[in-house]
C-alpha cells in the first residue's frame, strides 16, 4: 500500500525535501538550495528524503552525487532514502515491497569520492591506477624520511617533529594559502623555519610520486587540478543531475571550490548545514562557505529548519541565548517539539577534585533516576581535564569509555597486515614493502631497503625478490614463504586474501609481540569487515579514508555491568545526544580556549564549540565551573593554582536560562547566601572616576 513518504515531515522539512519543479517530462531539477539545519532538526532526515524526492521524480541514482564526511552518515542517508522510496513505491506485483530504482553509485565521502575520481581520470593526471592511499602515519613516516634525509633533524635549535611538519603541510594545502601565512596564523614559533619547510615539503612531494602514493590532502588538491581544467570539469559534471552536500559547514576552501568547478551555476546543487556548529577551522573549515553561499550563487533559496526533536526548550533557550550574541550568523531561534522540561544548571565548585565528586555524584544520583550510564556524557575541551575524574571514576567502581586515544589503524598489528595487502596491490610503495620485510626475523633495514630497490628495479614483480642475493641463511625459509605470498596475492580472489595473509603472520605475531589473544580478536574483526568489499583496492581505500575511531568501534560495547559513562571530546561529541550531558570547566581560558584571546575569528569558533556542547542535551543539562584548578606548568614549582575566571559566554541574557548553585563535598566549608542579592559592582567601581 503506497503512502505519502513525506507525511511525517514538518513544513520546513517538506520545502527543502522537495524544493524545485519538474519541467516538459524532464527529472526534478532546481537551482541552488541552502538549508540552514539547527542542531537537533532532523538534518539527516531532510536530506534522505530529498534524494528519495529526486528518485521518485524521475532523477536517475546513479546520477546523484551525495557529498558527506564519514562513511557513516552516507551509508545512513542512502538506507533511508531507500526505505522512503520503498514506501512510496509500496508493493511490487510480486507482493514484495518496491525499492529503490536503480543504485546511488556516487554516495560517500569527499575523499573516498576523490580517491574514485582519480583513478578515473588517472591518466590526465599521469598517476597509476594502483596508487596507494597513505593513511596519517604513514604519510608521517615519509615526513620523518626526508626530514632526516635532508639533515634537520640535527638542527641545534628545535624544528618540528614529523606530526607538526605534516600538520604545517596539511594546513597549507587545504587552506590553499602561502606557507608564509600558515606559519604566522598558525604555528607562528615555526615561522622561522619557512625556507627548510618549503624544502622539505617539496622533497615530500617527490618522495609521494616516486612511490605513486596520495595523502589525504592530495586526494582534495589533486581533484581540484582536474577540474581546474574547464573540460574536464564539465565532463565530470555532466555525469550528474544533482550534487548534494551535508555539513557543508565543516569545508574547507578547496572542496568548495571543487564545488563550485564541477556546478558554476549551483544547478541541482543543494547544501545542508548548521553556521552554528562549525568547529573546525583547525583542519581549515571555512565557515564563509556557509555564510557566503548565497553570494557565491546568487538567487539560491535558503530554508532554515527551527524545530527541534533532539532537547527541551530549557535547553534551547540557553542555545539560543548563547548563539544570539554570535557577530555573524544566519538568525535562527530553535524551538522544541518535545515541549518544557528542567532548567540547565551552572554548578560552582571549589577546585578540580570537588568537580570529579560532584560529577560522580550527580552521575549516580542520575543512574538511581533510571538513567542508565552510557545515556550519560561529560564532555571536556582537553584530556587533562579528566584525569581527576578518572581516578574517581575507578575508586567507585564506575565504567567509562572515553573517545580519543590510540587509532584502530595505529595498532601496529594491524598496520602489519595492511602493509602486506597495500604492498600486493602496490609494489612502488616501498614504504609498506620496508614494512613489511622487517617483519622477517633475520632481516635488517639493509636488506629491507636492497629488497625494495631490487624490486622496482624489476617492475615490481615479487617473482624477483626469489633471485636477491645477500640474504641471510637464516631468513632463508620465511623470505622464500613471504615472496611466494605476494606472488599468490597478486592472483588470488578478494577477499579470501585477507585469510591468507593472516595465517602467514601469525607466527610473527606470536614472536614480536605480547598479549596475542586480544590483538588476535582485532584482526578476525578485520577479516569480517573486508567481506564487505569487492576487491582489495576498495577495502585498503575505504578503510584508509574513513578508519574506525578504535578497536572498540569492532569489538562490540563494554561487558562491565552492560552499562557504562561516555567521556568525550566537545569535538568527537559532535553529532551524538545523550539524556544528561554535563559540560566540564566551562570557564574562561577553557570556554573560550585561553589562545582565542584576542582574535574574534577565534572566540567566534569558541561560541560555536560551546553551542555544539550544549546542544547534545536531551533532558539535563549542567555546566561545572571549579572556582580554582591546577596549572600543569606551576606544578612542578610547588602548589601552584589559578583561580577560574566566570567565561565570557556567560552574559546576563545566557545567565537568566541558567539555575546557578553552588556544590560542596563538605557543606559546612563556605556558608549559603541568596544569589539572588546582587551588589552593583560597576556602578560603585565607576562611581569612584566620576
Amino acid at each position: 500500500m503506497k503512502r505519502d513518504p513525506f507525511a511525517d515531515l514538518n513544513a520546513a522539512q517538506r520545502a527543502a525535501a522537495t524544493f524545485g519543479e519538474a519541467g516538459g517530462g524532464a527529472p526534478w531539477s532546481s537551482g541552488p538550495l541552502l538549508v540552514i539545519a539547527g542542531a537537533g532538526t532532523g538534518k539527516t532526515t531532510t536530506l534522505a528524503h530529498r534524494v528519495a524526492h529526486l528518485c521518485l521524480n524521475g532523477v536517475s541514482p546513479d546520477r546523484i552525487l551525495l557529498l558527506t564526511f564519514t562513511r557513516l552518515a552516507a551509508r545512513e542517508m542512502v538506507q533511508r532514502a531507500g526505505r522512503t522510496v520503498a514506501a512510496a513505491l509500496g508493493a511490487r506485483a510480486d507482493g514484495r515491497p518496491g525499492g529503490m530504482p536503480g543504485s546511488l553509485e556516487w554516495a560517500g565521502t569527499f575523499h573516498a569520492i576523490g580517491a574514485r575520481l582519480l583513478r578515473h581520470y588517472h591518466e590526465n593526471l599521469g598517476l597509476d591506477a594502483a596508487f596507494s592511499v597513505l593513511d596519517r602515519g604513514d604519510s608521517a613516516d615519509i615526513m620523518d624520511y626526508e626530514r632526516q634525509a635532508l639533515g634537520f633533524h640535527r638542527s641545534r635549535v628545535r624544528f618540528p617533529q614529523k606530526a607538526a611538519c605534516l600538520d604545517i603541510y596539511s594546513r597549507t594545502v587545504n587552506a590553499q594559502c602561502e606557507l608564509e601565512r600558515t606559519l604566522a596564523e598558525s604555528f607562528p614559533h615555526f615561522a622561522e623555519w619557512h625556507d627548510e619547510l618549503k624544502a622539505l615539503f617539496a622533497a615530500y612531494v617527490e618522495r609521494k610520486f616516486t612511490l605513486q602514493a596520495l595523502d589525504y590532502d592530495d586526494l582534495l588538491l589533486y581533484w581540484m587540478y582536474l577540474v581546474e581544467d574547464e573540460r574536464i570539469a564539465a565532463d565530470l559534471g555532466s555525469h550528474f543531475d544533482h550534487i548534494l552536500v551535508d555539513e557543508y559547514q565543516d569545508t574547507n576552501r578547496l572542496q568548495a571550490e571543487i564545488i563550485r568547478r564541477i556546478r558554476p551555476d549551483g544547478a541541482g546543487l543543494t547544501v545542508v548545514g548548521d553556521d552554528a556548529q562549525s568547529i573546525y577551522a583547525f583542519r581549515a573549515a571555512e565557515i564563509e562557505n556557509i555564510l557566503d553561499f548565497p553570494d557565491h550563487y546568487p538567487g539560491a533559496q535558503v530554508i532554515k529548519l527551527e524545530d527541534n526533536y533532539r532537547s527541551t526548550q530549557p535547553i534551547l533557550d540557553c542555545s539560543n541565548a548563547l548563539m544570539h550574541e554570535a557577530e555573524r550568523a544566519y538568525p535562527k531561534a530553535l524551538r522544541a517539539a518535545r515541549g518544557n522540561g528542567h532548567r540547565p544548571q551552572l554548578v560552582t565548585v571549589e577546585d578540580e577534585q570537588e568537580e570529579a565528586l560532584y560529577l560522580c555524584d550527580a552521575i549516580l544520583d542520575r543512574r538511581e533516576q533510571g538513567v542508565r550510564l552510557w545515556h550519560q556524557a561529560v564532555l571536556f575541551r582537553n584530556s587533562r581535564h579528566t584525569m581527576r575524574l578518572e581516578l574517581e571514576l575507578g575508586r567507585r567502581d564506575i565504567p567509562y569509555v572515553k573517545y580519543g586515544g590510540l587509532k584502530y589503524l595505529e595498532s601496529a598489528h594491524v598496520k602489519d597486515v595492511l602493509a602486506v595487502l597495500n604492498w600486493a596491490e602496490n609494489p612502488r610503495n616501498d614504504l609498506v614493502g620496508f614494512r613489511v620485510l622487517q617483519l622477517l626475523d633475520g632481516i635488517g633495514p639493509a636488506t629491507a631497503r636492497k629488497a625494495c630497490d631490487h624490486l622496482l628495479a624489476n617492475d615490481g614483480d615479487f617473482a624477483a625478490l626469489h633471485t636477491l642475493s645477500g640474504v641471510p641463511a637464516g631468513a632463508a625459509e620465511p623470505w622464500r614463504a613471504t615472496s611466494t605470498l605476494l606472488q599468490t596475492l597478486r592472483e588470488a580472489p578478494w577477499p579470501g586474501q585477507l585469510e591468507i595473509v593472516l595465517d602467514w603472520y601469525q607466527p610473527h605475531l606470536e614472536r614480536r609481540y605480547d598479549h596475542t589473544f586480544p590483538r588476535l580478536g582485532d584482526l578476525e574483526q578485520l577479516l569480517q569487515l573486508a567481506n564487505d568489499y569487492a576487491s582489495r583496492r576498495a577495502f585498503l581505500t575505504e578503510l584508509t579514508l574513513d578508519p574506525p575511531s578504535g578497536s572498540g568501534d569492532l569489538a562490540g560495547e563494554p561487558h562491565i555491568d552492560e552499562d557504562f559513562l561516555v567521556l568525550s571530546t566537545v569535538h568527537s561529541a559532535k553529532g551524538q545526544e545523550w539524556d544528561t550531558v554535563y559540560v566540564q570547566h566551562f570557564s574562561d581560558g577553557t570556554f573560550p580556549n585561553e589562545f582565542a584571546a584576542g582574535d574574534s575569528n577565534k572566540l567566534e569558533e569558541e561560541r560555536r564549540l560551546a553551542y555544539v556542547a550544549l546542544t547534545r542535551a536531551k533532558n539535563r543539562l549542567v555546566l561545572v565551573n571549579p572556582f580554582k584548578y591546577f596549572v600543569p606548568q606551576q606544578q612542578r614549582f610547588g602548589d601552584r593554582h589559578v583561580y577560574g575566571t566566570k567565561s565570557r559566554f556567560l552574559t546576563d541574557p545566557v545567565l537568566a536560562t541558567l539555575d546557578q548553585v553552588h556544590w560542596s563535598s563538605r557543606p559546612d566549608a563556605r556558608p549559603a547566601w541568596d544569589p539572588g542579592v546582587r551588589v552593583d559592582l560597576k556602578q560603585r567601581a565607576r562611581a569612584l572616576w566620576r
